[in-house]
């Protein structure tokens, strides 16, 4: 397996945690390259449910290093809380976490004034995970972010936090009528975090660098989706950080030269959650999927997903600006009792097909989805352990989905266990 950067081909929570997964056995280095704690991971290994956050889907496998890159927003009470849950399930943490010096740190000032804006935009609000995720990267562009390293050095992180109570209190009382924060208070609270993150905080860029110069095999682990990116997806209902392809070189310090291949992660339907477009989300009548039983809540959040079909628009989409090598096909197992499918191939605006999909929010409101239909499979999938072994119409299914993104699917998951996987090439498991 090469270096490679595995991204949400969708909206996010396409179950790229269960595919990092999977291929972290192979890799030295699990690297987390954007985002906070607004995005999650859910892992089952032997029956045991593991929801991440912050620290990279490698960390459950034994001897696998992890990154947390400079590209990357860290709440620190969220990520202290994840090390000592993984510790209490017995998972080894010291000596195989590594959190760059250059990440940002996102502050009280940051999740209160994510609230309320978007409170204060009332039905324009676009359903953000209040994480503060939003606020932390506008302090980053702004030149007034705190960092890891600023955390840890305590006359630093006073000046730097001192100087930005001043704007921030005053946007909280001049415009948002609340109460200022007390330096005081937040100091206290962050400097015990500060000596908690200390042994795990250094130059994260030279660790990589290095290592792939020793011919170590790193894997780059997506957050959110590709429909989410704040350049590339649905704006403005994305999210702050660059989600595609490029933000895995941006948000570590690892040339774009030195990247093996690009995988991305697509449902066999499509999801997502909060407002936004949704050009193939199902009708009442339509919608198969049982929330509960199919887990399609968010890991982070907890709100219920929207299904529809899949979406060929937007994965050609994710190919073109992610420039995909290979897809992994997750949740084939929730279709199996679906009569009949649908697939989006285009969209109508008035008349006029839609093959590209469009940047401009008014259209993505007014298409509708132009759509083909197939006959589903109606039986099991969840103990197939190869392609060949998939009911026939689920491979007809698998193989126009390929034709209509151009891409190959090189793994196919048919349940959340690490053992319900199909690989398509031995490349991916370890043959």
């Amino acid at each position: 397996m090469a270096n490679v950067v595995l991204v949400g081909a969708q909206w996010g929570d396409e179950g790229k945690g269960r595919i990092i997964d999977v291929l972290a056995e192979q890799a030295d280095f699990v690297v987390r390259s954007q985002g906070g704690a607004n995005a999650g991971h859910t892992v089952v290994v032997d029956d045991e449910e593991f929801i991440l956050h912050l620290v990279p889907t490698g960390v459950l496998h034994p001897g696998t290093q992890c990154i947390v890159g400079n590209g990357v927003v860290i709440d620190p009470k969220v990520l202290i809380d994840e090390i000592d849950t993984l510790t209490a399930k017995g998972v080894h943490i010291d000596g195989n976490l590594y959190i760059s010096e250059s990440a940002h740190i996102v502050m009280p000032y940051h999740k209160l004034l994510d609230g309320l804006r978007e409170k204060l935009k009332g039905k324009g609000a676009i359903g953000t995970t209040l994480r503060g995720i939003s606020p932390a990267y506008m302090d980053k562009v702004g030149y007034v972010g705190i960092r890891a390293l600023d955390l840890l050095h305590e006359a630093t992180f006073r000046t730097k936090l001192e100087m930005n109570l001043v704007e921030k209190n005053l946007l909280l009382t001049k415009l948002y009528d609340h109460e200022p924060l007390e330096p005081e208070l937040i100091l206290a609270e962050y400097g015990g975090y500060a000596e908690r993150m200390r042994p795990y905080v250094t130059n994260t860029e030279i660790i990589l660098n290095r290592a792939i110069a020793e011919g170590k095999e790193m894997l780059f682990e997506g957050a959110q989706g590709t429909l989410l990116d704040v350049d590339h997806g649905t704006y403005p209902f994305v999210t702050a950080s660059s989600t595609t392809s490029g933000g895995a070189c941006t948000g570590s310090g690892v040339g774009p030269t030195k990247i093996g291949m690009v995988m991305g992660v697509a449902k066999a339907y499509t999801t997502r959650v909060g407002a936004g477009p949704f050009p193939t989300e199902f009708t009442p009548e339509e919608d198969f999927v049982d929330r509960k039983q199919d887990r399609e809540f968010g890991a982070t959040t907890g709100r219920t997903r929207r299904c529809g079909w899949f979406d060929a628009v937007i994965v050609n989409h994710s190919v073109r600006v992610n420039g995909l090598d290979a897809i992994a096909l997750t949740k084939l197992d929730v279709m199996d009792n679906c009569k009949r499918i649908k697939i989006c191939v285009a969209y109508d605006d008035g008349g006029r097909r839609v093959t590209d999909f469009p940047a401009d929010g008014a259209v993505l409101a007014r298409i509708k989805p132009v759509y083909e239909e197939m006959d589903g499979w109606c039986e099991p999938t969840k103990h197939v352990r190869s392609y060949e072994e998939l009911p026939a119409n689920a491979r007809a299914y698998i193989e126009r989905l390929q034709e209509l993104v151009a891409t190959p699917v090189e793994i196919v998951s048919v349940g959340e266990k690490r053992a319900e996987t199909i690989f398509m090439s031995p490349a991916f498991n370890g043959s």
